[in-house]
């Protein structure tokens, strides 16, 4: 009765009914994989929030297919500010290159659709989110995988990359920053990254939700110069604090949205940015427009309330920041009381990926974690990592309760010693 497509095992895993069960018998978990921004103790200038959802404007219907032009606007003045923090003056963004979405997650759903028939082949990058497996089963896309490599930080594979891409490969998709492993496009890959693409045709899909969260090169490295990511590191100098809304050379669609820049996922507000050669940015466009226009505009209140949403970023952003350095300086102290672990480098975003001694599968041992610490982790392969001995963290909770995780998850692997 029921679509190939979504033929999912619906079963829970045994690190989800090792959750579900603490909880039900009223365990209280430290939890280093929060993700939720508004249940961590920041603070909302909610007043001017809820005030901008007010707007009589919203009473009337004007359905436009890209959103409304008031909303887009406030979306390129974020990229005309941004790009005089990241590198100095630029080319203004022209707002007829944007559509608005409700999610990230509709917009690449709009991506795929554009680029792909049934069947055809994105690259996506390994390890990242999960997320990617799902949209692309509900567009009936073909995901194949490019590793990222780690070598005195994160790099990609552009060999391996060469090997993945077919006939039916329609484009690449990275995450600037890469979500868990907090690594941007360097500088010096990006120029092989368009030529890549130029040379079999295809597009950039460019994750950028997290592009705002970046460290320093010295918060980026490990407190200690020892192990995986010591030694004389140049890979956190080179990371360029730039946006792919300004590449040209190639057919680029940039996504990101409120959920991270403003911290609001529940306001649902996210964009597509067109760039690259002006004649497959108009073709483009015109048959993004048509989708949107398909699926209708978001609601008005929203779309109004935008330019006031994206201001909220100057409010949380800093907090989001120092609550991030503050938990990745904590982790480093209870790391350098031992020689067992290492914090890979992480250059921005709000997670750290911790490698851990192999001894048994990553899933028993956050189960372990969750049995017998009472902490909550998420192991590696959630994130597609090719084998066991990582552990992500989330580094945006509350500052006592990661402090006691990171002190109960490093007990527990000191005993393995």
């Amino acid at each position: 009765m029921f679509s190939d497509r979504t033929n999912w095992r619906l079963t829970q895993n045994r690190f989800t009914q090792a959750v579900e069960e603490a909880r039900a018998r009223g365990v209280r978990l430290r939890d280093l994989t929060a993700s939720n921004p508004t249940r961590i103790g920041l603070e909302y200038n909610s007043e001017a929030i809820l005030e901008a959802l007010r707007s009589e404007k919203a009473m009337d219907y004007d359905p436009q297919a890209k959103g409304l032009l008031e909303a887009r606007e406030a979306v390129a003045r974020y990229y005309s500010e941004q790009c005089v923090a990241w590198r100095g003056p630029g080319a203004p963004l022209d707002p007829e290159r944007i559509v608005l979405t409700t999610s990230t997650s509709e917009g690449y759903s709009y991506v795929f659709r554009l680029l792909c028939n049934a069947e055809d082949e994105l690259l996506v990058p390994k390890p990242s989110y999960p997320l990617f497996e799902f949209l692309a089963d509900l567009q009936d896309v073909k995901l194949v995988p490019y590793p990222l490599i780690y070598d005195h930080g994160w790099q990609m594979d552009f060999h391996s990359m060469k090997r993945a891409v077919t006939a039916r490969t329609r484009g690449v998709v990275v995450v600037h920053p890469n979500n868990p492993t907090g690594s941007y496009v360097h500088g010096w890959e990006l120029g092989p990254l368009n030529e890549f693409c130029l040379a079999h045709g295809l597009a950039l899909i460019v994750d950028e939700v997290f592009l705002d969260y970046r460290l320093s090169t010295s918060e980026a490295k490990r407190s200690d110069t020892t192990g995986l990511a010591g030694g004389s590191d140049q890979s956190t100098t080179r990371s360029g604090s730039y946006s792919f809304v300004s590449n040209q050379d190639v057919l680029t669609f940039t996504l990101s949205g409120l959920s991270k820049i403003s911290a609001l996922p529940q306001v649902k507000v996210a964009w597509i940015v067109t760039s690259g050669p002006e004649k497959l940015v108009h073709s483009a466009m015109g048959r993004l427009e048509v989708i949107a226009d398909t699926y209708l505009s978001m609601n008005a209140p929203v779309q109004w309330a935008v330019p006031v949403m994206l201001e909220q970023r100057k409010n949380i952003q800093g907090q989001l920041l120092a609550r991030v350095k503050a938990n990745l300086t904590e982790l480093d102290r209870h790391l350098a009381g031992q020689k067992a672990c290492q914090r890979l480098i992480v250059e921005g975003g709000w997670y750290a990926v911790v490698r851990v001694p192999v001894t048994r599968s990553d899933d028993e041992l956050a189960i372990e974690l969750v049995r017998d610490h009472s902490t909550l982790v998420h192991p590696g392969h959630f994130y597609d990592f090719e084998s066991d001995g990582y552990l992500v963290v989330s580094l945006i909770g509350k500052e006592e309760e990661f402090s006691q995780g990171a002190r109960r998850l490093l007990a527990h692997l000191s005993c393995d010693d």
